[in-house]
């Protein structure tokens, strides 16, 4: 567990059930502070780095009102439920620093929450702030989309778009535009108002529906310059308004203006947060590959524009013959919830390894119900869902495991036949309900058998043709491997090329070989 030098508070009234914490906690070299009531508790949270507080449900549940301020806000509290406690969870699960463990407390389960607390804790310090920013953040890129449906203004536009640097893309009305979109994800929208079929008012309200269409930047192109229809514009929140009659070199500079500062921004926080992130060694997928007998195998992740993201991986050796290979995918995580995934892959991990403490087979359907019902119990941390997959390999026995909960199909090559097929389960997503219905697949292996976990940023990378790359084409790079060649690097190549360098998602691939 991962304690060191954390400073914890108890504050608790029996002596018998602070001792039976300091008991649990003896070796995790931390820091126990230990005091009757909250008066003296207070001096201490003012004065001294607190990183948990656990206390009593009935002693503590008033108390925590008083600190929901600025400066306390994410201070988390592990409360103790008694059998007679009547708990009132309408204020609590509001906020985004607490949980609850029900007495006779177990040690694992103890450990298992106030790691995930603490984790959640560090996360919301460095990230909460930028919440605000991120919402007018964009990935740097230079592609336009420009609608007007007058072919001879677009026509000039795009000619001093395109000779500044921009690559553009052309619609004539909002009905065109919303096609064009959904194939085509540009870095700001430059749009004429007064158009037939859909003109841009339509449009503009059609995009802030979508949640990720809203977030791109859009400007208005008009002739009309009235005072009113200015402000109208601004009420469907657009970055800016162009007046045609100003020319192009005009239009090419507020979008070069615009794109520039939203940049700025970007990198701005991406450099904080990956500041933020290395000074926890919070890491979403290990630097080496893992080393296990009988097996190559090789993991390749890439961010989407080296920011953080949503996907994690990680490997788990149970004993000398089984090792687990986890892929993960928290969802919503571009511009919304992505900067959270950091704090629900350590819960994810956590959760596993305890789980593997208890879990009587090593069996990935045991492993997912048993994640499944703590991320389910958890009132903040259920609101995030995920999609994982589990894999277990087994050397002696020369067999896999696999169960899954919402993720995508694996793929399984069979190196006697030739052929590639996919093995799906049917699990339900984490935290969607507490019985996930997993169940696990058992794959017999052979030497020169391959299985790829992968997460969809590799099937719906889209091409210049806006086609996504898509399920077959991965099986089909599969199939025509030479044996000597490495398919992640196969892999890359292909979607390199198809996408033009160009991904729109965190692209992540798990390949296991049997030697």
């Amino acid at each position: 567990m991962e304690f060191i030098n954390r400073n914890i508070l108890i504050v608790l009234k029996d002596n018998s059930l602070i001792r039976l914490v300091e008991l649990y906690l003896a070796d995790e070299k931390c820091s126990i502070r230990t005091v009757e009531e909250f008066s003296s508790a207070f001096d201490i949270i003012e004065k001294d780095q607190i990183d948990l507080v656990i206390t009593n449900y009935s002693e503590g549940y008033k108390e925590f009102y008083s600190l929901r301020n600025d400066k306390f806000k994410n201070l988390p509290f592990l409360f103790i439920v008694q059998s007679n406690d009547q708990v009132d969870q309408s204020y609590l699960l509001k906020e985004s620093a607490e949980d609850f463990i029900n007495f006779p407390l177990d040690e694992a389960e103890l450990k298992f929450k106030m790691l995930s607390l603490i984790k959640r804790s560090d996360i919301y310090k460095a990230f909460v702030k930028k919440a605000d920013e991120q919402k007018q953040v964009i990935a740097e890129a230079n592609k336009v989309l420009l609608v007007d449906d007058d072919l001879k203004l677009s026509k000039l536009f795009e000619y001093n778009l395109t000779k500044a640097g921009f690559e553009v893309k052309v619609a004539h009305n909002g009905l065109d535009a919303l096609s064009v979109i959904t194939k085509y994800t540009p870095d700001i929208i430059v749009c004429d108002i007064m158009m037939p079929e859909m003109d841009g008012y339509q449009f503009r309200r059609e995009l802030l529906q979508h949640p990720v269409y809203k977030e791109i930047p859009f400007v208005f192109l008009t002739a009309k310059g009235d005072e009113s229809d200015i402000l109208d514009g601004y009420d469907l929140e657009i970055e800016d308004y162009i007046i045609k009659t100003s020319g192009p070199r005009v239009v090419v500079a507020k979008v070069s203006a615009i794109l520039k500062t939203l940049d700025k921004e970007r990198k701005k926080m991406v450099s904080e947060i990956n500041k933020a992130a290395d000074s926890f060694r919070a890491k979403v997928v290990p630097d080496e590959f893992p080393v296990f007998e009988g097996f190559d195998i090789k993991h390749w992740h890439q961010p989407y524009k080296g920011i953080p993201g949503g996907d994690f991986i990680d490997y788990f050796q149970l004993d000398q013959d089984n090792l687990v290979i986890v892929l993960g995918d928290v969802m919503g995580k571009k511009w919304g919830a992505w900067y959270f995934a950091f704090a629900y892959a350590g819960y994810v991990r956590s959760a596993i390894r305890v789980v593997l403490q208890s879990a009587k087979e090593f069996s990935p359907s045991v492993l997912l119900q048993g994640i499944n019902e703590s991320v389910y119990q958890d009132a903040k941390v259920s609101e995030v869902f995920a999609t994982l997959s589990i894999v277990i390999v087994d050397k002696k026995n020369k067999t896999a495991k696999y169960s899954g909960a919402g993720d995508l199909p694996i793929v399984y090559k069979n190196s006697l036949t030739g052929s590639v097929e996919q093995k799906s389960s049917k699990g339900m997503l984490l935290g969607f309900m507490a019985d996930g219905g997993y169940s696990d697949v058992a794959i017999p292996l052979n030497p020169g058998d391959y299985l790829v976990l992968h997460s969809d940023g590799i099937i719906e990378s889209r091409g210049l043709k806006g086609e996504q790359f898509g399920s077959d084409r991965l099986k089909k790079a599969l199939a025509e491997l030479p044996d000597r060649d490495v398919f992640i690097d196969t892999i890359k190549q292909e979607l390199t090329s198809f996408t033009n360098d160009n991904f729109e998602d965190d692209i992540s691939l798990v390949t296991i070989k049997v030697c």
